[in-house]
Parts: structure tokens; C-alpha cells; sequence
């Protein structure tokens, strides 16, 4: 079985003065991801895709260090909020919750869930269609459009309740599994600090 390793960026710096997509892995977020990165061990041949943001880019460059990283040009980011820049986290919290329950309808100006959701999964798409030969393909992303692509994969509704903060580690830092031939979902949001490794996948007996 060919498995597909999304896994979404851990705590990060906010800085209201700097735009979000360029926002880095705080120190606590960056301890998480190279502990889990000491775990994960991957092999120098695993082809890893990052959204062009710098706290994705960052968490890939941790995850995979052996290899150059490849862009799935800007297919992987988060959904677009820049028509309302920063938010207060009250006044963000309630955008989120407006986003997941309107799936086709914009907050704000923002990139609705629907269109997201579309976004992303041709990206995952086009990914898994140029890599023929990798048994193993490493994403690092984003908690909303993984939220968006899981349901895909799981054959869910868009719901707040399948997102990371409402399922395992509120800060981020949480993974799942999918079978890359099938596009089926083989695990939900789990932290990082649970990981116990991939062979749990290949065998025949998987739950």
C-alpha cells in the first residue's frame, strides 16, 4: 500500500505586524516538530510537498532535511484570509466557525470552504498522479485545508467538529493517514507526539 503522511504545522509566532503566511514555527512549535521528526526518520528518497508558507516550509525543512523540498505552487496554502488580515483570537475563532458551517459562503472576502476544499484536493491530486514510484509521500500543510482534505478523503460533510483543534492537539502539530491509490482515509487527526511509527498501515489486518 502506497500511504499518504499529511501533517499540519505545530505553535507558531504570531505577529499581528507581519502577514500570516509568513508567520514561522515558534520555539515551542519548532521543539515539537524536530521531536517528531527524530521519530519519524524518514528516508532520504521521500518525496515531501509544502505549501509555500513559511511555517509550513519550515516544518518540511525539519521533517525532511536530506532533500530539497517541492512546492505545490501555492495549491497547498491555507485558505485565503487576507481580505481581513490578522484577527483577535474571539473575532478569529468566530470566522472559523463561520467558515466550516457555510461551507460555500465568504466571510469577509475570504476563500470559502467549498472552494478550498476543491483547491486543495487537486493539489493532492496532482502531487500523488507525479509520483508514480514513492511508497510514501510526506505533506506538510495547514489545519484548515487538511481539515478540508480529510473530509474528502473520508467521505465527510466540512464540519468544525473534523477539525485538528476539535479532534487532537489544539495548537497544530497533528498528522493523518491515507491510502494514496484509494484516496481513502486511514487514520484521523492524531498529535505528533503519538506517533508510533507507519508499519501500523502496511499490513492487511489495518482497522
Amino acid at each position: 500500500m502506497r500511504l499518504g503522511l499529511y501533517v499540519t504545522h505545530p505553535e507558531v509566532e504570531i505577529n499581528p505586524d507581519v502577514p500570516v503566511p509568513s508567520w514561522g514555527l515558534s520555539r515551542q512549535g519548532r521543539a515539537r516538530a524536530m521531536a517528531f521528526a527524530a521519530k519519524l526518520a524518514l528516508p532520504p528518497q521521500t518525496p515531501c510537498f509544502s505549501s509555500a508558507e513559511t511555517k509550513a516550509v519550515q516544518l518540511a525543512e525539519i521533517l525532511q532535511p536530506q532533500q530539497g523540498l517541492r512546492f505545490s505552487r501555492l495549491d497547498m496554502n491555507e485558505n485565503d484570509r487576507s481580505s481581513t488580515g490578522y484577527l483577535r483570537e474571539n473575532d478569529f475563532d468566530r470566522a472559523v466557525a463561520r467558515f466550516f458551517s457555510e461551507p460555500g459562503m465568504s466571510f469577509s472576502g475570504w476563500e470559502t470552504a467549498s472552494d478550498a476544499q476543491r483547491r486543495i484536493v487537486a493539489a493532492a491530486d496532482a502531487v500523488i498522479e507525479s509520483q508514480h514510484s514513492a511508497d510514501l509521500i510526506l505533506f506538510a500543510g495547514h489545519g484548515g485545508v487538511g481539515t478540508l482534505l480529510k473530509c474528502a478523503l473520508g467521505n465527510r460533510p466540512i464540519s468544525q467538529a473534523e477539525d485538528q483543534r476539535s479532534i487532537a492537539h489544539s495548537g497544530g502539530g497533528n498528522f493523518f493517514v491515507f491510502d494514496l491509490d484509494a484516496r481513502t482515509l486511514l487514520c484521523d487527526f492524531t498529535p505528533i507526539e503519538r506517533f508510533r511509527g507507519m508499519s501500523k498501515w502496511l499490513t492487511p489486518t489495518r482497522a
